[in-house]
This record gives structure tokens, sequence and C-alpha cells, in this order.
């Protein structure tokens, strides 16, 4: 069991959602609340990526840049024979593809309240989200 690397995996998504539903009772300043849930959606995205993929399911995957240019995805699983704890491993998959629902959901409420400004945040959280569920998701394989 890793529950440092579960809270953190929970405590960055969690507060990026909240800052971006929340923010807005607690300040007027748009700036403010863009900055600091992108900053949000940075930490999660990187803390993903690099530790909790890697401690709770033995997963990790990144992209290299070749030489001509071109993209390389490298995946990274771990030993075979090492034992996962489950909870952590239904925790991660649970939340790392629930997590791109929610923020399309919330995509959709922007674009039918016409809050454009607010759409790109949305867009950014889904393309942070989807490049680890895509990443995840071929490290599985």
């Amino acid at each position: 069991s890793h529950p440092i690397a579960a809270f953190f995996f929970l405590a960055f998504r969690l507060g990026a959602i909240l800052m971006y539903l929340l923010g807005s009772f607690f300040t007027d300043n748009f700036t403010l609340v863009f900055v600091v849930t992108i900053l949000l959606l940075a930490f999660d995205f990187w803390t993903v990526k690099n530790v909790s993929g890697r401690l709770l399911v033995g997963l990790r995957w990144w992209n290299e840049i070749q030489e001509d240019g071109s993209n390389k995805w490298v995946f990274e699983s771990a030993h075979p024979d090492r034992q996962g704890n489950s909870a952590d491993a239904r925790l991660f998959w649970w939340v790392l593809y629930a997590t791109p629902v929610l923020w399309i959901l919330l995509a959709l409420t922007c674009i039918f309240t016409l809050k454009g400004s607010w759409l790109v945040i949305v867009v950014i959280a889904i393309i942070l989200n989807v490049a680890n569920v895509y990443g995840y998701t071929q490290c599985d394989k």
C-alpha cells in the first residue's frame, strides 16, 4: 500500500476540480483561479505520470523525441512477480478514467453557458488527463 502516493494522486486532481468549481466563490480574480487550477493540473499530470502510476500499479510511460524529430512512446512496467495492492490499483484506474469524463461534462457546461474563458481551463485539463489515460492504457497492454 502506498497511502502517500494515493493521497497526492487524489489531492491534485480534487484540488484542480475544486479550484475550478469553487474558486470564483472565494475571489473575483479569474486570473488567480486560472493559474492555480493550471498549476494543480500540471502537478497532477507530473505526479501521475512519474510517481503514482509507478507506485500504485507498477506502470510508467514517457515520450522521447528522436533525432529525426519523431516521437517515440516508451512504456515501462514492474516485474511480473511484483505484489501489487488491489485497493491501490482499483483506486488508480477508477479515478484515472473518471476524471476526464468529469472534465468533459464540465466542458459541455461551458459550451452551453457560453463561458469561453473557463473552457480554456477545461480543455487543458482534458488534454492532460487524456494523455495519462492513453499512456497508462498502452502500458497496461
